[in-house]
């Protein structure tokens, strides 16, 4: 059904191809899961399928890309629409109209399909992804996850004989996502849909795939074979075969239910050994006293929140932030109700929840985007909503979900220049946080042609510069693979460790189980959990990571932890 005969891109300026000797098939009716480091050229691959490159990327496209025999060089994307249906990493690029149920009809729409078939196929759309009672909601009041699943929608009803997918489940909630891909799977077994799907977050995925491409480094020629096979020599790969590799379990699971087949000796040899407990070890960060210097406000993108902009901050004296009783409304819906929430310094605090629990919506409420309807937040003594930016960035600093709201600069070396000068810190303080992320961002790469989880890299480092008391990250880690999200980890430990408080909405209970010390649950605006990550996520099906559904009923999260434990 897609065929890559000797395929190169090579974008206008670079210098060598982003990726070459692309030369594999995805037959009728699999599904085939694109792996990879981030930045090795997945959205890439992806794009050609759809035509998006070269038609709309520029650059040069060397070799040939046919899908259901049509040859993507000399038919444009609205000339294989009826062929092939896509969704990138940022839905928001994706939509046309206004509310979700135009948004599912607008593709069948552009096909000429009857009214009749249109109704139908949105009706089933609507109970396949759980967007019944969003129906009639402005998809600009939904929240990431929720627009995610509309963008699916949008390209399922027109029923495309390909499916070109690229980080589906990074903004779901664990459950959603699992609803998601068992779509995916109905479509491939009972229709016959062709499926080329990018995702980093490979223990949700690589059980469903047929097949895997890996590209193992950047302008590599991809390797094909079965899941198995690929994760053997992958770079890249999810907890569970991390876990396979330690135990040199052969062949290596790629589900829980494989692992716990042979985790008994483990479990065993686990026995008389304990986690080594998680606790802040909170320090007062000392004061970093700014030169003197007025610093003038930037004019960044209309969705970009004011506090997110960078400036020079200072520790406070007082709690990184306070918040009693917090009810927070967006018209008629009840976002958050009867919410308390206390952050201390040091601490990493996971906030978790399904899409539309809130999670957005409490961080937003902690850099003044959101004004309560009733209780009080407090931030390093401040009320955000009530306190002038310039102020209020010297206590909290916001990576949102849209990472390209916080970069305008050309370059990433003059993107780092103006980070450092707004946080008056030493030039080169924020180039050394991006290497420190991805170190393979060079100092002339627009922020623009970065990927994701690129562009995410350089947001986080843009803020991190400045090293707010409070750090809010929401979906830290969309598109970044699992060596960045390790060096992810690093960093923000760090930072704990001097005594910085970090709140992060996150999707990735693997993430949680790693990083935070705490994890608060949210449920229909209100907290449902709130307690020491290992007391959370162990009694929980849905944000248990996979090591803990491996080695139940013992407390283990991370493979991290079984190492040093064995060792």
């Amino acid at each position: 059904m897609i065929r890559f005969e000797d395929v190169s891109v090579t974008y206008d300026g670079a210098v060598e191809p982003t990726v070459q000797g692309v030369d594999f098939e995805v037959p009728e009716g699999e599904l085939v899961l694109l792996v990879g480091p981030s930045g090795v050229g997945k959205s890439t691959v992806l794009g050609a399928v759809s035509g998006l490159v070269p038609h709309f990327t520029g650059g040069t496209l060397r070799g040939r890309v046919t899908v259901a025999g049509r040859d993507t060089r000399t038919h444009k994307p609205r000339e294989l629409a009826d062929v092939v249906g896509t969704v990138g990493q940022d839905p928001l690029s994706h939509f046309v109209t206004d509310t979700v149920e135009d948004e599912l009809a607008y593709g069948m729409e552009s096909l000429g399909l009857a009214p009749a078939v249109m109704r139908r196929r949105v009706e089933e759309t609507l109970d396949l992804l759980g967007l019944a009672d969003l129906r009639d909601r402005p998809i600009a009041t939904l929240s990431g996850g929720q627009q995610q699943r509309v963008a699916i929608g949008s390209v399922l009803t027109p029923h495309p004989r390909v499916l070109v997918l690229d980080e589906p489940t990074s903004a779901l909630d664990p459950a959603a996502a699992e609803e998601v891909l068992a779509v995916l799977q109905r479509l491939v077994h009972d229709l016959g849909t062709t499926v080329l799907m990018a995702e980093h977050r490979l223990e949700r995925v690589i059980q469903y795939a047929d097949q895997v491409a890996l590209l193992p480094s950047p302008g590599a020629a991809p390797t094909l074979g079965t899941p198995s096979e690929i994760m053997a020599v992958s770079p890249v790969y999810p907890p569970v075969v991390d876990l396979g590799r330690l135990a040199d379990w052969s062949p290596l699971p790629l589900t829980v239910r494989d692992a716990r087949r042979r985790a008994g000796a483990l479990r065993e040899r686990l026995t008389e050994l304990v986690p080594k407990p998680r606790t802040p070890e909170p320090r007062t960060p000392q004061p970093r006293t700014p030169e003197p210097r007025t610093l003038q406000p930037r004019t960044l993108l209309p969705r970009t929140p004011r506090p997110t902009a960078r400036r020079a901050t200072v520790p406070q004296a007082t709690a990184p932030a306070s918040i009693e009783a917090l009810a927070v409304r967006h018209g008629r819906v009840e976002a958050l109700r009867r919410v308390d929430l206390t952050t201390a310094p040091g601490e990493i605090i996971a906030l978790m929840g399904r899409n539309g629990a809130g999670k957005s919506t409490l961080l937003g409420t902690l850099v003044g985007l959101v004004a309560p309807a009733a209780g009080s937040v407090l931030v390093g003594g401040a009320v955000p909503h009530r306190t002038a930016p310039r102020d209020l960035v010297r206590r909290v600093g916001l990576v949102p979900q849209e990472p390209r709201d916080l970069l305008y600069a050309d370059t990433v070396a003059a993107e780092c220049a103006a980070a450092d000068e707004d946080a008056a810190a030493e030039p080169g303080t924020c180039r050394a946080l991006v290497s420190e992320l991805l170190p393979d961002i060079g100092d002339d790469a627009h922020p623009r042609d970065l990927s994701e989880g690129q562009r995410l890299a350089l947001a986080l480092a843009v803020v991190l510069t400045a090293r707010p008391p409070l750090l809010l990250l929401d979906e830290p880690t969309r598109g970044l693979d699992y060596a960045a999200k390790a060096r992810l980890v690093t960093v923000l430990r760090g930072l704990a460790a001097e005594g910085h408080a970090i709140v992060l909405a996150t999707h990735d209970v693997e993430l949680a189980a790693e990083l935070a010390h705490r994890v608060v649950v949210l449920a229909d605006g209100e907290i449902v959990a709130d307690g020491p990550t290992a007391e959370v996520v162990v009694a929980s099906p849905s944000f248990a990571p996979q090591v803990t559904k491996v080695l139940a009923p013992q407390p283990w999260l991370t493979v991290t932890q079984v190492r040093e434990a064995l060792a």
